[in-house]
């Protein structure tokens, strides 16, 4: 080390039971800074290094002393707990009636193993060799022969203890690589996993209770894959600052916060531990003080983000009481935050989350093997023209039933195939099935205007989407002009310049563009006028609201309005009752689909409405 850096001032204890020992060191070792500058000065010429003249710069010695091993053992130790350790010991090598030096030192470096020791002897108490196999091979003892030279003691305290403060930076800078967080300087998931541990140990002796915060950066992964990891490492280490420095500010729980109670457990996972919380309410508040801090708008770049976290809490012991269990009820509580989307953004662990999470993951097993089992199908809702009452087109909707879960419902199974990739390939089954059954349909002169299928957002932004659209079409011998997806509205939340890109490569194309759930989502009109569509359905909510207040009314006035300047079709979703028709109608709707006119249909149910010549008929109202 660089010997402007060297500590000023180092602790040396002296274990010897003769007094006139300890005045000879308190003499050697406490001397003015003279002595110090000439071993300074031969450094320098040693080491060509540039050495400090002024006072500050010279070694200063704090001495401590004891007569017996044992006494010196317990000081070392008082020394360790103090966190102000010795740096050095000279231990005399007979001290009867007490420990001789080698046991002493043995005790010592149990106490203390960085600590550098020196054996003083008047005469050959043991050879190297039952030195070495007593106390093992170390670079952290020497052997000092009486009497000693005043100069050679100096030596040895300048070279071990200087020795010792270098040991100890380089064990720190070696502890920061193995349990520090390299980007963002926080804990990393081994060291936090220990000190979890230790907690949970802890408070099952003592009775007392802590939490565990999971946190998730909710969208950080499509900023990350969008813009690059350069900008996703310098967001995640603005939010792990923002979450350190929520902690420290939180006066609610200061007692039992300090810098190590944030960790980064890996990607855009955090954690904190409270140690000790009085009131269950306490983790709620700390989740607060943390989503306002880290939700606060933040630019990198040109580009500004708003990122909100998702939290899990689990209470330990009651929660848990391993670190697995306790890790694992926090995630799972973190994932129904992210999932439930209130306005507090975080979850308290409920035993029933397992249920649930079990639930979903029987779902998610199932649904891998669904399309191999041929468990899916299609049924197929018409599309009517409320003028003519003549079937115009039909939605394909798909349906599951499963061996083992029986029926189960769209609006369970398909945000886990989103949420799991399944979706891919399941979109991919549901556009050829349907596609394959109209073609057959038409081959059979079985009139068909239209056939609409829904696509996620996943889909449509998947990267070889146009290509599998294509390809589907041209296999299945389906006639463009008679072909439409639904996208929904939250697409266009989406900050991507290429969606009006591929809504013009399909409407080019000749494919139809329609808009499901409209009114629901998260679109601007400046947003809406970019997309080149043909079409806007309106989400069933505002249709099932006309017969409860006028506010719906006034909405879907408005969309007609709107849709009739843009030159946009219009079909109203989820028709129940004549009194919804009646309104729709006296607006200027001209389509619509709903359980009015006919509840989803089988294969079988749709050809025998197709093969009447699907007008003015009168739909079967039967259950889905």
């Amino acid at each position: 080390m660089n010997t402007q850096e060297k500590k000023s001032s180092y602790r040396i204890i002296v274990i010897d039971d003769n007094a006139a020992i300890h005045e000879d060191f308190r003499k050697i070792l406490g001397k003015g800074p003279e002595i110090n500058s000439e071993l300074e000065d031969m450094e320098s010429l040693l080491f060509d290094a540039e050495i400090d003249k002024s006072q500050d710069s010279h070694v200063q010695f704090e001495i401590e002393y004891a007569f017996q091993g044992q006494e010196g053992l317990d000081i070392v130790r008082k020394a360790q707990e103090a966190e102000n350790p010795f740096a050095l010991a000279f231990v005399d090598g007979r001290m009867p009636p007490g420990w001789d030096g080698i046991e002493t030192i043995s005790h010592l470096w149990e106490a203390d193993p960085d600590l550098q020791v020196v054996l003083c002897t008047a005469y050959a108490d043991y050879s190297w060799s039952e030195i070495q196999k007593v106390l093992g091979e170390s670079d952290s003892l020497l052997i000092l022969k009486k009497p000693f030279d005043n100069v050679e003691v100096l030596q040895m305290a300048h070279a071990l203890t200087r020795k010792w403060e270098l040991s100890r930076e380089i064990k720190g800078r070696l502890n920061k690589l193995a349990f520090y967080d390299h980007l963002t300087g926080l804990p990393n998931r081994a060291l936090f996993l220990d000190r979890l541990k230790g907690a949970i140990n802890q408070h099952l002796r003592d009775q007392q209770r802590g939490a565990l915060l999971f946190i998730d950066l909710d969208d950080f992964k499509r900023i990350n894959d969008t813009l690059g990891h350069n900008v996703g490492d310098e967001l995640l280490t603005i939010m792990a600052d923002r979450l350190a420095k929520s902690l420290r500010l939180s006066d609610t729980v200061s007692r039992s916060v300090n810098d190590h109670t944030a960790a980064r457990l890996g990607g855009d996972e955090f954690t904190v531990l409270l140690p000790e919380i009085d009131e269950l309410d306490t983790a709620a508040v700390v989740s607060q003080r943390i989503i306002e801090h880290v939700a606060k708008p933040v630019s990198i770049g040109e580009n500004e983000f708003i990122i909100t976290p998702s939290i899990g809490i689990a209470i330990f012991p009651d929660d848990g009481d391993t670190v697995e269990t306790l890790l694992k009820n926090a995630d799972l509580a973190m994932y129904f935050a992210k999932r439930s989307r209130n306005m507090e953004h975080f979850k308290y662990y409920q035993e029933s989350m397992n249920d649930a999470a079990l639930k979903r993951l029987t779902i998610e097993n199932q649904l891998r093997q669904a399309i191999d089992r041929e468990e899916l199908q299609l049924h197929y809702q018409p599309q009517v023209d409320l003028r003519s009452n003549e079937l115009i087109g039909m939605e394909a909707l798909l349906r599951w039933d499963n061996h083992l879960l029986g029926s189960v419902s769209p609006v369970e199974f398909i945000p886990i195939a989103e949420a799991c990739g399944l979706i891919i390939p399941i979109g991919e089954w549901v556009m050829r099935t349907a596609c394959t059954q109209v073609r057959r349909w038409i081959e059979n002169g079985l009139p068909l205007k239209r056939i609409a299928v829904n696509v996620s957002v996943r889909q449509f932004l998947h990267p070889d989407f146009l290509v599998v659209v294509e390809k589907i079409l041209e296999e299945t011998r389906m006639p463009v002009n008679r072909f439409e997806i639904e996208i929904t509205e939250s697409l266009f939340a989406e900050d991507m310049d290429n969606i009006p890109h591929i809504l013009k490569i399909l409407r080019d194309k000749g494919i139809g563009v329609s808009v499901d759930d409209f009114g629901t989502g998260y679109s601007s009109l400046s947003r809406l006028k970019e997309m080149p569509i043909d079409c806007l359905k309106i989400d069933r909510s505002f249709v099932v609201g006309l017969d409860s207040g006028k506010n719906d009314q006034s909405i879907i006035a408005a969309i007609m309005s709107m849709a009739k300047g843009m030159d946009i079709r219009v079909i109203a979703e989820g028709i129940d009752n004549d009194r919804q028709l009646d309104f729709l109608v006296d607006k200027g709707c001209t389509e619509a689909q709903g359980f009015l006119f006919s509840r989803p249909l089988s294969v079988e149910k749709i050809e025998a409405i197709l093969k009447k010549g699907g007008q003015k008929i009168k739909f079967p109202q039967e259950k889905d």
